[in-house]
């Protein structure tokens, strides 16, 4: 599933008609994965290529340099396959995946400044594609005033739209939703500004 350049702007236009409508700020994160590269596919290929020679010593009579270009082969192959992110988020129990894909989405509110937003009414709407991860972080101005299951529609109809493989639409559709919720508890003022870029961050 691809965001195009088309979707962006769509993105970016539903972002700007969601804050003119109140103080809060709003900024979209989509990663392809939250999963980072670990020494665990380089460990298991290892071993797998230790064990390979011994169970072809005893089960064939190839000569020895065919056994060790085998195992160099079989090292490389496995290295491969198991450092696809789909591969090593299947890998990963789903309590350890949803624990990274949180981690990713915290590190993402503090880098895109939504911490730093006046008044603490910024929030984010993440998705994490290979961990099938989907949440809406609001600031601490926000959630004293609105609680995180009032954000749950909007993550619902988020998933909603990504299953069915529409995520600008699912992202659009939220924007909207949280922008109504921050619209009814935090409206414009005179001196509330846009703070932050409109747009979806692609990682």
């Amino acid at each position: 599933m691809i965001i195009s350049a088309e979707d962006r702007q769509r993105i970016s236009s539903a972002i700007r008609a969601a804050e003119a409508k109140t103080s809060g700020e709003i900024v979209c994160v989509l990663a392809r994965s939250s999963v980072t590269a670990t020494a665990l596919p380089v460990f298991l290929a290892a071993v797998a290529a230790l064990v390979l020679p011994w169970l072809l010593v005893g089960l064939t009579a190839m000569p020895v340099y065919r056994i060790l270009s085998l195992q160099v082969v079989a090292f490389v192959i496995l290295v491969g396959i198991l450092c696809l992110p789909s591969v090593q988020v299947w890998m990963m129990p789903r309590r350890a995946r949803r624990a990274v894909a949180h981690r990713v989405a915290m590190e993402q509110f503090r880098s895109r400044g939504l911490a730093a937003k006046s008044g603490r009414t910024g929030v984010l709407i993440f998705v994490s594609l290979a961990e099938r991860y989907a949440r809406i972080i609001a600031d601490n101005g926000i959630s004293a005033r609105v609680p995180q299951s009032q954000w749950q529609a909007a993550v619902d109809t988020l998933v909603a739209h990504m299953r069915a493989g529409r995520i600008a639409d699912g992202f659009v559709a939220a924007i909207d939703l949280c922008g109504s919720e921050l619209a009814k508890n935090f409206p414009p003022t005179e001196t509330s500004r846009d703070e932050l870029p409109d747009r979806i961050y692609l990682i």
